[in-house]
Formats: structure tokens, sequence, C-alpha cells
């Protein structure tokens, strides 16, 4: 058996080596479990990877804690801990700018995989705008508990590879376009052109606007204890 002296001593050098293993494997207990090139759990959190603008974007009320973290512009997650009420919290995203007006577009489109929650209410969607901000295309791939679109019913429509359920409505500062798809999916591909176009020419619910850029991420009313959001895979292209 050591001496006391002894015994105190290395008590002394082994307590705060295994505090620091335990800080370097547990961390803080509202931050993502993910080594990444980039994270942030700022309420406006952004940064610029491979041609995409990622966000944290926490900008509704009542919110709670959420993090952000990107392997790249087309690989990164979210970790968010929102209180189970009801009014959308945050819609962490990564966001490709575009800059064209639709009649200028040969072709626009993205490819999309994602791991996603079972418990919470969220949807996982796509939010195209305008320059001006005047219009709002959302286009939804999933959604999970209390959330609905804004806006009233407008019929089924096959559009892009998909067929949607779509709501038009405003929100006081914009018109609304929402295109739900009937069934929930975790991956695909969406041609966004012809949506555009569906929008523009066939409905006429819009002129030829410019637009501004392509937004795809988690619109999250509550996540209560934590849960995690990943996008595995990512592409908008086009032009």
């Amino acid at each position: 058996m050591a001496p006391k002296t002894l015994r105190g001593t290395v008590r002394a050098l082994i307590a705060p080596a295994l505090a620091l293993a335990l800080a370097a494997t547990v961390g803080p207990a509202s931050a993502p479990a993910h080594a990444a090139v980039w994270n942030s759990c700022d309420q406006w959190g952004n940064t610029t990877l491979d041609g995409y603008i990622l966000y944290n974007n926490i900008w509704g009320s009542g919110a709670g804690s959420q993090c952000v973290w990107a392997n790249s512009g087309t690989n990164w997650g979210v970790w968010a801990d929102h209180p189970n009420t009801g009014g959308i919290k945050s819609y962490p995203n990564s966001k490709k700018v575009i800059n064209k007006p639709i009649s200028s577009l040969s072709s626009l489109a993205s490819t999309y995989r994602v791991t996603v929650p079972s418990a919470g209410a969220y949807n996982t969607s796509y939010d195209i705008w305008d320059t001006d901000h005047d219009y709002e295309i959302m286009l939804w791939v999933n959604h999970h508990g209390a959330v609905g679109p804004l806006g009233t019913a407008q019929g089924t429509v096959s559009l892009g590879g998909h067929t949607w359920n779509v709501y038009k409505g405003s929100n006081g500062a914009n018109e609304v376009f929402s295109f739900l798809r009937t069934s929930d999916s975790t991956s695909g591909t969406v041609n966004i052109l012809p949506v555009l176009k569906w929008i523009k020419d066939t409905k006429g619910w819009m002129g030829d606007e410019t637009i501004g850029d392509v937004q795809f991420g988690y619109e999250i009313t509550s996540s209560a204890g934590g849960l995690d959001f990943r996008t595995d895979s990512l592409t908008v292209s086009g032009g």
C-alpha cells in the first residue's frame, strides 16, 4: 500500500487528467456529438462551404438550444432541443444562390438524402425565394408531428418527379406556396424548375420572378430532449 502522502499526490495528478478526459468525451450537454470542419450553437451562426451557405437560424419564439455542424456544404446536420410547444422555432439550412429569372433558367434540380428522427414535430423542406422576397415556395419532402402548411388546399399535382398536395396562402409579408409530398421520403431527386413554371405559367400566381436562392433544411417546431437531423448528402444544380 502506498504511503498516505503518495496516495494524495497520485489522486491530485489523476483527478485533473480524468476530468479533462471526461470533458473531451462528453462535451457540453447542448453541443452536437460530431467532429466537423465547422459548427456553431449561435442563434444566427453561419458560414460558407463549397459554394453553399450554412445557417443555424433559430428565429421563432420560445426556442431552446440548437447547434449546427458541417463536414461540407452538402453534408451537415443539426442537434436541436426545442420545447414541446406550438410555433416554428428554427429553420437550420444550407443555401445555394441562384439569382436568375425563371425564364432564364434552363434547369434547376436537387438531390437529397437525410436521416430524421421518429419523434418531435418538424418538416424537411426546400425553401425557395425570389430576390424581392415577395414569394416563398416550400417543397416538403417529409414531415412528422403536429405541423401543417400555411393557406388553403389547392388540389394535388404531379411535378418534378413527385406528387404534391398544394397549399396557397400569405404570412402577411409575402405569398407562400407549399407543396407537400403525398408520401414521406428521405432521399430522392426534385426537378424544381417545372414547379416554378407551373406556379408562373399554369396558375399565374406570380410573374417572371428572379429566383434568389434555394434553401434546404429542417423547419423545427419541437424536439424536446434533443434530436438529431442529418443531411447525409445534398446537391443543388442548374442555371
